[in-house]
């Protein structure tokens, strides 16, 4: 399955946004015009669905409670809905659809004011039922977290906890014992990457380093090698061997690996890692031009080799990236600002016409993405 559709209301910068996806989706727009907050829609579901650990009043106050959640520019409505339509193709009819809409209700406590599920054509679910009306704490959670109410269509919760969002950040990875906290197996941001690996089956995990010591021989200078490994303590570690002057190279830990060589590796990792959404935040970031314009092209190959095709939405300002001529205008979607919050759009027929005569995404929508007034930044002082 994939998601072809998003609707929501009033979520952080959004009054109002219906715009559909296809198989790899690009997020494109100014800062501060909601890339992140798109995403963080799927991660908002993941965390729901959690039967243990998560569901809605969590997921809200994990993100800083219905103040950060809610649109400001939404004066008059107080509650935020959300509705994902899934098919099996990117063109193909509904199978699922899911609306979940809720507010706040004192200082903390967040109600359900809406909750449906179709399959096809047919409603599953359909709250607040009389039962709900009858006792307000139901409306606490949602049928997607509890195991004895989502039978029916485990499915659609699967498809939501699966989701993987990847935004490694290089120093929490090197660093990860200094900075301490928590090394969460699904932290996004790099502490809990190396439990990920070490989690993995060996032979699986064997099989996907190898790809990805192919890769980065290819893209990183004098790499040559590249191994796992648990220290005395039980704790593992990523090692790499580079190609030096010297005759006997030594071993290089994951702490002085570049920032690049980090960013790549956990790229080239996510895209291996089941066939769940990816989400991937700005993966541009540290690394080379070169490298970034073929990012597309090993998404478009994962579409074509996996057996299960992997749906891929991700955020980016990069021209390299958008340089690529493969990618699919109709994968396309720009985030707009206005003073009543942010809108998004496909691209237009023209813009349309203009990528599929030769021109490129970043040569026809990126510059629609730079402020009006950038220009003028290098007269500061």
């Amino acid at each position: 399955m994939l998601i072809t559709r998003l609707v929501l209301k009033n979520w952080r910068n959004f009054r109002n946004l219906d715009v559909p996806f296809r198989e790899v989706s690009f997020l494109l727009g100014p800062n501060a015009s909601g890339k992140s907050n798109i995403l963080d829609v799927f991660r908002f579901l993941r965390d729901v669905s959690k039967t243990q650990g998560g569901g809605l009043q969590k997921a809200v106050a994990d993100r800083g409670g219905m103040t950060k959640l809610r649109c400001l520019h939404a004066r008059q409505d107080p509650g935020v809905q959300i509705e994902v339509t899934l098919s099996e193709t990117a063109d193909g009819p509904p199978l699922w659809r899911y609306i979940l809409g809720f507010e706040g209700k004192g200082s903390k406590e967040v109600l359900i004011s809406k909750e449906q599920v179709w399959q096809g054509g047919k409603l599953l679910i359909d709250r607040p039922t009389k039962e709900d009306k009858s006792d307000p704490m139901l409306l606490t959670q949602t049928h997607l977290e509890q195991i004895q109410t989502n039978t029916k269509f485990r499915d659609l919760v699967d498809f939501f906890g699966a989701t993987t969002y990847l935004h490694l950040v290089p120093q929490l990875l090197k660093f990860a014992d200094k900075i301490g906290g928590q090394r969460l197996e699904d932290d996004p941001f790099g502490q809990g990457f190396l439990e990920r690996l070490a989690k993995t089956p060996e032979k699986t995990r064997n099989a996907r380093l190898r790809k990805i010591e192919i890769a980065l021989a290819m893209a990183v200078p004098q790499f040559k090698q590249l191994d796992f490994k648990t220290d005395v303590l039980g704790h593992p570690h990523l090692h790499a061997r580079y190609e030096h002057h010297r005759p006997n190279a030594g071993w290089q830990s994951e702490e002085h690996f570049s920032d690049g060589t980090l960013r790549l590796l956990g790229l080239l990792w996510a895209l291996q890692e089941g066939s769940s959404l990816l989400l991937l935040e700005e993966p541009e970031i540290s690394l080379n031009d070169a490298i970034v314009k073929e990012i597309p092209l090993m998404l478009n190959r994962l579409q074509r080799t996996k057996k299960v095709r992997r749906q891929v939405i991700l955020s980016t300002h990069s021209e390299a990236l958008l340089s690529n001529p493969g990618i699919d205008g109709r994968g396309v979607i720009l985030l707009e600002t206005s003073k009543d919050g942010s809108t998004a759009r496909t691209v237009t027929s023209e813009e349309s016409l203009d990528i599929k005569a030769g021109l490129s995404v970043a040569d026809v929508v990126l510059p629609k993405t730079r402020p009006t007034t950038v220009n003028q930044l290098g007269l500061w002082q």
